[in-house]
């Protein structure tokens, strides 16, 4: 079903909300966004609620302070808090208090987009990606207790190919394959060309980490996940089609400097690789070119 046909028959918060979970992937799309919620209904349903109320309260935050509608429907307000929603439910035991802190989280986290994009849109400064959600995260994180690691996989060829969807997946705290599947079938269904630089820059990261002898995180997906996002990033960039791969290298490069500090990862590397490349380019005066990205005529605003 297109996309614009799916739009007439769905309500428009159910769309705005749908556009919170693609955007995640730096997409304005329904249908990947249903394909990313049954992503976490099939393979951690424990995670769907929490998830569904980040999303929500990023979205009534937005409406309840009057922030601009195309940007509501865009899902800009939502995606933030659609990650906090998944980290504090994966991270935080069932309590009564983790209905409100959720819904806390993600209304400061679509607050924090507020700001970041009143200073884009006056400035063409660098977009705020998912730094929101990392910054509160980092801050949430202090008050968790220590993550059980997760079991080893063993080197084979199906673990190989598993890996390279769970690449996909672990941009939500997902790790199983059949997760990262259907959001790569969600990005294939919004744009083919950025599912293919996705798909590389898993493989990419696998890759990477394998060399660096990182067997078990690079089966878990988990050092792919980064250089996928920061592939999507730029992956619109068609008259520079060298970014997305600058973009994967950087992600990579630095993501060790987060572990070094003592900081949870999450997306870090890809906003710090992201915003390195966005810094140079208005240094050499090209800031027409960060602009175009979040300008794309089929799937606009994806400004971020």
């Amino acid at each position: 079903m297109p996309a614009n046909h799916f739009n007439t028959h769905c309500p428009d918060w159910a769309e705005a909300l749908l556009n919170g979970f693609s955007q995640i992937f730096f997409q304005r799309h329904p249908l990947c966004g249903l394909l990313c919620l049954l992503a976490i209904l099939l393979t951690a349903p424990v995670l769907f609620a929490g998830a569904l109320l980040g999303g929500v309260a990023g979205l009534l935050t937005a409406q309840r302070r009057n922030y601009a509608k195309a940007d509501r429907q865009a899902g800009l307000f939502s995606y933030n808090g659609v990650l906090l929603g998944l980290l504090l439910s994966l991270y935080f035991p069932w309590s009564p208090l983790l209905p409100p802190l959720i819904l806390a989280a993600g209304g400061l986290s679509a607050i924090l987009t507020q700001q970041w994009l009143k200073h884009v849109y006056r400035s063409r400064a660098i977009p705020a990606y998912t730094s929101p959600f990392v910054a509160l995260s980092w801050v949430l994180l202090v008050f968790a207790e220590p993550f059980a690691p997760a079991a080893s996989v063993g080197l084979n060829t199906t673990n190989l190919l598993a890996a390279e969807l769970r690449g996909f997946g672990q941009v939500m705290f997902l790790d199983h394959p059949l997760a990262g599947a259907l959001i790569a079938s969600g990005l294939l269904l919004a744009d083919r060309r950025a599912f293919c630089w996705a798909l590389l820059a898993s493989a990419i990261g696998l890759g990477s980490s394998l060399l660096h002898h990182e067997t078990s995180a690079a089966l878990l997906g988990l050092g792919g996940y980064n250089a996928v996002l920061a592939a999507l990033a730029f992956s619109s960039q068609r008259q520079h089609p060298w970014l997305p791969l600058l973009a994967i290298v950087l992600a990579l490069l630095v993501t060790p400097l987060f572990a070094a500090l003592g900081l949870a990862t999450l997306t870090a590397p890809f906003i710090l690789a992201c915003w390195l490349i966005r810094a140079g380019i208005q240094m050499l005066g090209k800031a027409s070119l960060a602009h175009e990205s979040c300008a794309h005529e089929e799937n606009h605003p994806r400004l971020r």
